[in-house]
């Protein structure tokens, strides 16, 4: 682990609530590694309830501008918004823990379900067990949007920000890139022609829910040459030194370097999320490269989405499977190992360097009242994004491909919504009893 330098040690806030220790914020993260289900939408909802309503370490302004700015960058936007918001708290050493422990515990539980599937064939059981988290996941989705919405759309522009980019998405599938980039124009127009409708700076922090009873975050490192330079050689060095040796070792042409020669190239055109870059990945590792068929391929995103961290981890069964079965000199069984765990590498490690190197200069652009006004229509079409993904997963959670309603679902996720949002009941005891019920149903031949 990098240690980080004198520069960017946090600061010791002077008020508000007790500045959480590194220790702390490590548990925090690792317990998010662990129950963050739901793809993008489950996982931002869970770290706003928590940083932002529960523990009040992070402001709701500096949560949303983080969360703009990690949508913009290349690659799994929650793990790098958990990367981005790690290192405010704790400079590069918080970075490196939060975007590290977000992806390990889901690292490792498809490194076994991969093998289990190699070796037993498909794993039913894991569909029965994760059954009742579906119902979690709405109920936490459903509540962030409704907490993000209330809190961030307080104009009728605003409001049609958000309704414009749930349509442009999830009706007219325009490019995602394309409706961040035209919430941002909108917001800057607006804030020069019809300011009253997109209001900008920190005056407005009371509006978005900010409270002064939040931790006091330490200065950002400034932005500098030299800073960016030794993030770009020990960033590059990182990244790339394994991919040689795995072609020093086994071969230029071994299936394990190709790998990550491939998922490099696809960690930087995964913009708009997994489900925009899958079916790339998809078409060349089936069709062009032979690593698997498409039925494990279809195998792998279930696997994926039912086990914690983000969807694109399902890279890592892609690598993990195509290794296996393309072994070259190695036992199979460590060919999969390795060839899983270097696209996981290659696949998350620019994530870090994309946030390192992009976080001094987000947060110096808060101060100007154009870029503020700006990120203020992206967190407006965000939430309608986010709003967009949330019903995709509840109407294809609900209406399962057998036909009908799932009664069960729907029920306990109303359960969870109101446990959440009524009695306030913590995310880990909802999360575990939806899974417990969803286990009972399985065996009860519910689901």
């Amino acid at each position: 682990m990098i240690p980080p330098p004198a520069s960017e040690k946090p600061a010791l806030p002077t008020s508000g609530p007790e500045f959480p220790s590194f220790g702390e914020a490590v548990g925090f993260w690792w317990k998010l590694g662990c129950i963050s289900f739901g793809g993008p939408a489950g996982q931002i909802a869970i770290m706003h309830r928590e940083l932002v309503d529960r523990r009040r370490w992070i402001r709701e302004p500096h949560f949303l501008h983080a969360l703009n700015f990690c949508m913009l960058l290349p690659g799994p936007e929650a793990q790098q918004l958990a990367t981005y918001l790690g290192w405010r708290l704790h400079g590069i050493r918080g970075g490196l823990a939060a975007g590290g422990l977000f992806v390990f515990p889901s690292m490792l539980l498809l490194l076994g379900l991969s093998w289990l599937y190699l070796e037993w064939g498909e794993v039913f059981w894991v569909r029965g067990l994760f059954h009742g988290l579906t119902a979690a996941v709405i109920a936490i989705v459903s509540g962030a949007v409704i907490r993000m919405g209330r809190r961030t759309l307080k104009s009728p522009a605003l409001w049609g920000l958000a309704l414009g980019a749930f349509l442009a998405i999830g009706v007219f599938h325009l490019p995602f890139v394309g409706i961040i980039a035209g919430a941002a124009l909108s917001g800057w127009l607006g804030a020069r022609f019809w300011p009253s409708q997109f209001p900008s700076g920190d005056r407005h922090d009371d509006v978005l829910g900010g409270s002064a009873a939040s931790v006091v975050l330490p200065p950002t490192p400034a932005a500098s040459w030299g800073r960016t330079g030794r993030l770009l050689v020990v960033g590059l060095t990182l990244w790339w030194l394994p991919v040689l040796l795995a072609g020093l070792w086994l071969g230029w042409e071994s299936t394990v370097f190709q790998q990550g020669v491939f998922f490099s190239k696809a960690a930087l055109v995964t913009f708009g999320g997994a489900y925009a870059v899958l079916p790339y990945v998809a078409q060349q590792a089936v069709e062009h490269h032979g690593w698997l068929t498409q039925t494990q391929m279809m195998a792998g995103l279930g696997l994926a989405e039912t086990t914690p961290g983000p969807l694109i981890m399902v890279l890592q069964f892609v690598g993990f499977v195509g290794a296996w079965q393309h072994p070259g000199t190695l036992p199979p069984a460590l060919a999969g190992v390795l060839g899983g765990l270097l696209t996981t590498w290659v696949t998350f490690l620019p994530c870090f360097l994309f946030v390192f190197l992009g976080g001094p200069h987000v947060e110096s652009l808060q101060a100007r009242p154009g870029i503020s006004a700006a990120l203020r229509g992206i967190t407006a079409a965000v939430v309608g994004v986010i709003l967009n993904l949330a019903v995709w997963f509840t109407w294809a959670a609900l209406r399962p491909a057998s036909g009908g309603w799932d009664l069960m679902v729907i029920g306990l996720a109303l359960a969870a919504l109101v446990a959440l949002e009524r009695f306030k009941i913590g995310v880990i005891p909802v999360i575990g009893g939806c899974a417990v019920v969803g286990l009972l149903g399985r065996l009860a031949g519910l689901s």
